[in-house]
Parts: structure tokens; C-alpha cells; sequence
């Protein structure tokens, strides 16, 4: 399975940016997508999840109420809706998949099995 992220660029704070994850290769539609970012100087940290049913979504509290994971109906491409950016939310994003067996730990890095590439996101104040 390759990963490709896309969508980042350099924004203003109270802008809202649109991240893509585009999956190619042996997709799994039964993979659960998630998105992570990593701040300079800090580690890579969990932002939003969803099941791969769709049902089920989770988010960090920092970016609750204003981020939302989605998906396409092909199951190949999942995005995230930030809105409201803040200059905190200033890093770079990753989208990861993590296929079956599922790992009940969705906040790690570990239990995710394939990375995107990463698309950097800046929020000017």
C-alpha cells in the first residue's frame, strides 16, 4: 500500500485547509485511515481516525470541533477538514492505515502499518 498526502500550504490563522490521502497499490477497504502530525521539536502525535465501516470517528482534543476525517465511497482517498487553524497547529501531517489485525490503541504510531509521505501545514499568526 502506498500513502500520498497532499493538501498542505501556508494559511493565516482562522483559515481552514483541506488534507488528501490518497491510497494506491494493494488497497485494503477494510483499513481503518487515520491522520497524525508532527510539530518541529516535538513527537509525532495522533489528530483524528476513522473506522473503515465509517461508523467511528476519533479526534485529539486539541483539534475536536474543528477537524473532521472523512472519506471517499471507493475507500481510496480520506481527507481532513481543518478549520479554524490556530499557528499550534502548525506541523507536518501524516495519513496512516491500519489494516487487520486492528490495533485498540488508535492514539499510537504503532498501531498503524503504512505512512504517507507527510504535507506540511504552516499557520501564520
Amino acid at each position: 500500500v502506498q500513502l500520498q498526502a497532499s493538501g498542505g500550504g501556508l494559511v493565516q490563522a482562522g483559515d481552514s485547509l483541506r488534507l488528501s490521502c490518497l491510497a494506491s497499490g494493494r488497497t485494503f477497504s477494510d483499513g481503518n485511515m487515520g491522520w497524525f502530525r508532527r510539530a518541529p521539536g516535538k513527537e509525532r502525535e495522533f489528530v483524528a481516525r476513522m473506522a473503515w465501516t465509517g461508523a467511528n470517528t476519533y479526534y485529539a482534543d486539541s483539534v475536536k470541533g474543528r477537524f473532521t476525517i472523512s472519506r471517499d465511497n471507493a475507500k481510496t482517498t480520506w481527507y481532513l477538514q481543518m478549520n479554524s487553524l490556530k499557528p499550534e497547529d502548525t506541523a507536518v501531517y501524516y495519513c496512516a492505515l491500519d489494516r487487520p489485525p486492528y490495533s485498540v490503541n488508535y492514539y499510537s504510531t504503532g498501531a498503524y502499518d503504512d505512512w504517507g509521505q507527510g504535507t506540511q501545514v504552516t499557520v501564520s499568526s
